[in-house]
């Protein structure tokens, strides 16, 4: 059986999905705005105000809803994950994320719309795999103690410990 379907994340915001979508596809390359439905007069929101829409965020499209507060609301067990390949894209998608929202531990934050997400260098999994294991052991010490990770202060504290095994 062949099956023409595809899987987008589905993400619930009270009034805000129009304005959240405008700041992730300022952030993220490869990104637009898709459409938007609007309330007409039959309702149940006021006319004009957005229901429903799409944007793509680096070709991933997102569907949105405005669904109002009761089920609005984000928590840690449902986040985005970004690969980043050097510490500049790490600091660039920190930076922009986490202005108006709350930074928390191991590269993890949640933005202004409350969406998590976790911001990792690749480099990162090299070091916590190190074949080393007191290298390893290091850096993930050093990744515990972090909000934004580091790539650097990672492979200083992985380098430490090797030379003093």
């Amino acid at each position: 059986m062949t099956l023409d379907s595809s899987i987008s994340p589905c993400l619930w915001f009270d009034d805000d999905l129009e304005e959240a979508a405008e700041f992730y596809t300022a952030i993220f390359p490869n990104s637009s705005l898709g459409h938007f439905s609007r309330y007409t007069d039959v309702g149940p929101g006021e006319p004009g105000r957005v229901m429903a829409g799409e944007f793509t965020l680096d070709g991933l499209t997102f569907r949105g809803i405005n669904g109002g507060p009761d089920l609005a609301g984000f928590t840690e067990a449902v986040s985005f994950s970004i690969s980043c390949r050097d510490q500049a894209e790490v600091d660039h998608y920190w930076d922009a994320l986490s202005a108006g929202g709350e930074e928390s531990m191991c590269g993890w934050l949640r933005d202004r719309y409350g969406l998590w997400w976790q911001v990792v260098p690749a480099r990162l999994y090299d070091l916590v795999s190190d074949p080393d294991p007191v290298r390893a052991r290091a850096a993930t010490e050093a990744m515990l103690q972090m909000r934004r990770i580091v790539v650097a202060d990672l492979e200083a504290a992985a380098d430490a410990a090797g030379t003093s095994s």
